[in-house]
């Protein structure tokens, strides 16, 4: 299995196919890999994707809390290092995005970002749930979603719960990811000209909006996009249109297109 190091924190990483482009996913605090199933399928194939379990996940290490930003950004490194990435797009939810939007602005490493559900005006405790608490962690699924998407897709919502509790950290290790956003200070978002889409439903009680537009409105290579009515799940609410903005933006933002 593959294991990516940073200090003595080890990381475990998966990638798939053998790309030219690379897109890395960064998770939400507290949340496994099943987040990023909707994203993952639609880029693996002619990109290579590398997912990876922040510290505390998975089966990556659980060193002492609380984090910060810039371990989560150190150990996002320490993974493309590890799996030959010298160049990556990151597509970044919640948390993930603020660390993506970290890197970025420290390191030449990153291609383009996306920035999915994500902002610096949120409430990461809100969204947990203990992992073996089925009703705490279905009421807390359908807060994400819009009551819509769970009245027309109950059967989604059903495979969030079980993956939700199979995958998701326990309270100390959320708490511990959550702690990275407090007293956080962003970067002079002038300085990050890294290509940056900002995808957000505008009915997201956890990660307000109007925070996430003024963030892309702030970035100098920012674009918007929202999807009325869809919550903070908006890549697995809006799944299809998510992906298609997600694809064409690595595209239009390739080695390939940049030679062109």
């Amino acid at each position: 299995m593959p294991f990516a190091t940073n200090d003595d924190v080890s990381l475990y990483y998966e990638s798939a196919d053998d790309g030219e482009e690379t897109v890395v996913f960064v998770g939400d605090v507290g949340f496994g890999s099943w987040q990023w199933g909707w994203q993952h399928q639609a880029v693996t194939g002619p990109l290579e994707s590398v997912v990876f379990d922040h510290r505390g996940i998975g089966r990556s290490d659980t060193p002492p809390g609380p984090y910060s930003v810039t371990d989560l950004a150190d150990d996002l490194a320490a993974v493309l290092a590890a799996a030959g990435v010298s160049r990556a797009h990151l597509v970044g939810a919640g948390l993930g995005g603020v660390v993506a939007l970290d890197l970025a602005h420290d390191s030449g490493r990153v291609r383009s970002l996306t920035l999915v559900g994500s902002g610096f005006e949120g409430d990461a405790m809100d969204a947990f749930a203990p992992p073996d608490d089925e009703a705490a962690l279905r009421a807390s699924t359908e807060r994400f979603l819009s009551d819509a998407f769970c009245a027309e897709q109950s059967e989604v919502v059903d495979q969030i719960v079980a993956w939700r509790a199979q995958e998701d950290a326990p309270e100390r290790v959320w708490r511990a990811q959550a702690a990275a956003l407090e007293g956080y200070e962003p970067p002079s978002l002038y300085e990050v000209t890294t290509p940056t889409l900002v995808v957000h439903g505008e009915a997201d009680a956890q990660w307000p909006a109007q925070g996430a537009r003024g963030l892309a409105d702030d970035l100098p290579r920012g674009e918007w996009v929202s999807y009325e009515d869809a919550g903070h799940l908006v890549g697995v609410e809006r799944s299809r249109l998510v992906n298609d903005r997600l694809v064409g933006h690595v595209e239009s933002h390739s080695d390939a297109r940049s030679n062109a």
